[in-house]
C-alpha cells in the first residue's frame, strides 16, 4: 500500500457506499475533500467535514499507519494543529495534536472498493510490463485519452517554456537570435545538436544579419566557427569557403567552437556539412524568420519557405573533396516537422506569455496540423491501443510516458483514474 493511493481515495471519495465512521464509531459526512498540498504541511487544505452532527473547517493528513503521525514528528509542528481528521490505511495508535487534543481517524482499509484495490494492485504489480495499463489503456474512452493528452500536451510546453524563458533572457530578448541559436541546435539533431548550438552562440546575430546577403559568407561562416574549415584539402569550393572564413574571422575577431560536429555513424544526408548548408540557405533567403512566425504564417506557406536546399557543391558531395552521385539535398517535410515540434511550436508558447497572452488554443489549434512523429514509444502504444494522430498526441504520448507511465503515477494520470473508476462503475 502506497500513501499516494489513500489521497487518490480521499480526494475523489472513491470508497464503498456505506456510511462513513471514525475509529471511535461517530458518523462522517465529507463536504468538501480539501485542496491538494503540494508543499510542507497537512496533506489536504481547507477539507469540510461532518463529524457526529458537528461541522468542521480545517485540513486533513493521510498515512498508511496511525503511527506515522509520530514518526513524522507531527505532534510537535504547529502546522497540523489545524487537522481535523486523520486519514490512514491501518489504525494501530490513538493520536493527538500538540495540545494533547484527540484527532478523529478514519480508517480506509473498511471503506475501499475490493474492486478499485485490486485493479490498483494489478496496475502496481506488472514489474516487466512496459507500462502499468498496456491491458488496460484500450478500453478507455476515446474522449477521455484525447482530453488527456491535449493536457499532457500542454504540460510539456510548460516545461519546454521554462528553458526557453530562461533563454530569452540570457539573448536579452533578441528573438530572432534566440531562434537562430535553437534551430541551428534543431539542425544538428542528436549528435551534433549541442555542436550547432555553440556554433550559434559564438555568432553575435548581427554577423549573421551583415553575411545574408552573400551566401557562400554566409555558409562559410557557419562551417568555419564549427572548426569544419581548419584542414588543408585540395578542393576548391573548400578553399574558396576557407579564404572566406579566413577574412570573417579577421574582421569580427572569431573563434571556432573547440569541439567540432560528427560525421561518425550519420546517415550521409545528416553530414554537418550538409545540415549546415541548409541552415545558410534558409538564413540566406530569409531574413526575419521569427517576425514571420509569430505574424502567423499559413502552415502551408511556411513549409514552402523552409524548404531549402544546400548549395550547388553539395549535390554531388556530402563532404569536402569526395564526389557522390548527383542529388539534390533539400530540407524534408519530416526534418521541419521537427523543427516546428520542437523550437517553432514552443517559441511562439514562450512569446505568447511574454506579452501577456493566452496562446494555448491557437498553439493546438496548429500543432494538430502536423503529423505524429515516429519512434518506438509512439510505436507502442498503438500497438496497445493508442494511436497517435497528431503532432500534438505523439508529443503527449511521449510526455506521458516520461512523467507517468515510466515512474507509475497513475494515480496522478487522466487516464490511470479512468481505469480505476471503471472497475467500481
Amino acid at each position: 500500500m502506497k500513501e499516494e493511493f489513500l489521497h487518490y481515495v480521499w480526494q475523489f471519495q472513491n470508497w464503498s457506499d456505506v456510511a462513513l465512521h471514525t475509529t471511535n464509531g461517530e458518523p462522517i459526512q465529507v463536504m468538501q475533500a480539501g485542496s491538494i498540498n503540494t508543499d510542507a504541511g497537512p496533506d489536504f487544505f481547507n477539507s469540510q467535514i461532518i463529524i457526529d452532527e458537528q461541522r468542521w473547517a480545517g485540513n486533513v493528513e493521510i498515512h498508511i499507519r496511525s503511527s506515522d503521525w509520530y514518526a513524522h514528528k507531527h505532534h510537535q509542528d504547529k502546522r497540523y494543529n489545524a487537522v481535523i481528521l486523520h486519514v490512514v490505511w491501518e489504525h494501530d495508535v490513538e493520536v493527538f495534536r500538540e495540545d494533547e487534543t484527540p484527532i478523529p481517524v478514519l480508517e480506509l482499509n473498511k471503506y475501499v472498493d475490493k474492486e478499485l484495490l485490486l485493479t490498483y494492485k494489478q496496475l502496481n504489480d506488472k514489474p516487466s510490463a512496459w507500462i502499468a495499463c498496456q491491458d488496460q489503456i484500450a478500453s478507455v474512452s476515446k474522449f477521455t485519452i484525447d482530453s488527456w493528452l491535449e493536457r499532457v500536451y500542454i504540460e510539456r510546453l510548460e516545461r519546454k517554456s521554462k528553458e526557453l524563458t530562461q533563454d530569452a533572457e540570457q539573448n536579452k530578448y533578441h528573438w530572432e537570435a534566440l531562434l537562430f541559436s535553437k534551430l541551428a541546435k534543431n539542425f544538428g539533431l542528436k549528435v551534433n545538436g549541442e555542436a550547432f548550438y555553440q556554433m550559434a552562440m559564438s555568432i553575435p546575430f548581427h554577423i549573421v544579419q551583415k553575411c545574408q546577403s552573400n551566401p557562400i559568407q554566409l555558409e562559410a561562416l557557419f562551417m568555419g566557427q564549427s572548426g569544419l574549415l581548419e584542414k588543408e584539402i585540395t578542393d576548391g569550393y573548400y578553399k574558396k569557403l576557407q579564404d572566406e572564413y579566413r577574412f570573417l574571422r579577421a574582421k569580427f575577431s572569431l573563434n571556432p567552437i573547440e569541439s567540432p560536429p560528427k560525421f561518425f555513424r550519420l546517415r550521409p544526408y545528416n553530414f554537418p556539412t550538409i545540415r549546415l548548408s541548409q541552415l545558410a540557405s534558409l538564413y540566406h533567403y530569409n531574413t526575419a524568420l521569427f517576425s514571420e512566425w509569430i505574424k502567423g504564417i499559413d502552415i502551408a506557406d511556411f513549409y514552402s519557405k523552409y524548404r531549402v536546399k544546400a548549395s550547388d557543391y553539395w549535390n554531388s558531395h556530402y563532404n569536402f573533396g569526395v564526389e557522390s552521385s548527383k542529388r539534390s539535398k533539400r530540407l524534408s517535410k519530416n526534418f521541419i516537422d521537427l523543427l516546428l515540434i520542437n523550437t517553432l511550436v514552443p517559441l511562439r508558447f514562450v512569446y505568447g506569455k511574454y506579452i501577456g497572452e493566452d496562446n494555448s488554443e491557437e498553439i493546438i489549434e496548429l500543432i494538430t496540423q502536423i503529423a505524429a512523429e515516429n519512434n518506438s514509444i509512439i510505436s507502442n502504444f498503438k500497438k496497445y491501443g493508442v494511436k497517435a494522430e497528431n503532432a500534438m498526441q505523439s508529443q503527449a504520448l511521449l510526455q506521458l510516458y516520461s512523467n507517468y507511465c515510466t515512474p507509475k503515477r497513475c494515480l496522478s494520470c487522466g487516464i490511470g483514474n479512468a481505469i480505476l473508476s471503471d472497475s467500481v462503475a
